[in-house]
């Protein structure tokens, strides 16, 4: 079992076998022009201190990632997201070393075949993998995205007009830490489900029961929904069961208060599944990793 930041990991039983924590380390530029930077980053980099290099450097396309826990090469098995950016967004490719035939490969961008919180590493060649290095494609002149969630009501309480990489860093900081809470201060493993996608027909006739329902356009014939507005419109947020629960602040991040084990936060995470399922009549998918 590879295990980079373990922050996406819940355990339900001891692991039969061998965990190798990946340390790979380092940063190298592969590539610059005047107006991008091909970076290839090693694999157990911790991922918000890379990111917090590449702003302080002025390189963007990751800013709107910073605070997501866990290491480099967790961010495109995962193909971790936030705020409108997707980590595919600006992966060129991903190196690793097959566990079985110690073959060394390169799989470009479009071989990862990227989904929402998904990739080939999760699928047909899940656990084949120790990744090795990420190459990353920035940007020397920002483009910036402020439109998603609320990035740019963020940045007005913070009095700017003209923002940088670093403020949209800041703003992304300052809402995450102000919604989730710190695995170091109470156990949890960030958002545990997906947003799940729904045809527009289903939210059409979702929408005549909930008119709040919140939605994102996909394309002409999906949509994807806030599974937080589901778990917290279904009367989970905030849910305590003694030793664990559904956070107060955000309903998809379920936590251990520091007496529970696995099993419990499993049953929880079963329990809204049904409830969401009893209620919409939509299925949610599990974003951790359950052991």
């Amino acid at each position: 079992m590879i295990l980079g930041g373990g922050s996406n990991i819940l355990f339900t039983e001891d692991f039969e076998g061998i965990v190798l924590k990946n340390n790979i380390k380092g940063l190298h530029i592969h590539e610059e022009t005047d107006d991008s930077i091909l970076v290839d980053v090693g694999a157990g980099e911790n991922w918000h201190q890379f990111v917090l290099q590449a702003v302080d450097n002025g390189w963007a396309g990751v800013e709107n990632l910073s605070l997501i826990p866990g290491s480099v090469g967790a961010s495109p098995i995962q193909n971790i997201g936030a705020y409108g950016v997707e980590v595919k967004d600006v992966i060129v490719s991903v190196e690793g070393v097959n566990i079985q035939t110690k073959e060394s490969r390169q799989f470009s961008n479009a071989e990862c075949q990227f989904g929402y919180r998904d990739s080939i590493f999760k699928r047909e060649e899940k656990g084949k993998w120790v990744i090795t290095k990420v190459r990353f494609a920035l940007r020397k002149n920002a483009t910036l995205n402020t439109t998603y969630g609320a990035i740019k009501d963020t940045l007005d309480r913070m009095k700017i007009t003209a923002p940088s990489i670093q403020d949209v860093s800041q703003a992304v900081i300052a809402i995450r830490q102000s919604k989730l809470p710190d695995p170091a201060q109470i156990g949890n493993a960030g958002s545990f489900f997906k947003n799940p996608e729904i045809s527009v027909n289903q939210f059409a006739s979702l929408k005549e029961t909930y008119p709040n329902i919140v939605s994102y356009p996909i394309d002409a014939t999906k949509v994807k929904v806030p599974a937080g507005w589901l778990i917290e419109t279904a009367g989970w947020k905030g849910k305590n069961f003694g030793t664990y629960g559904v956070h107060k602040d955000q309903a998809l991040v379920l936590v251990n208060y520091g007496h529970a084990d696995g099993n419990d936060i499993k049953k929880l995470s079963e329990s809204i599944k049904h409830s969401i399922w009893e209620t919409f009549g939509i299925q949610l998918e599990t974003e951790v990793n359950i052991i």
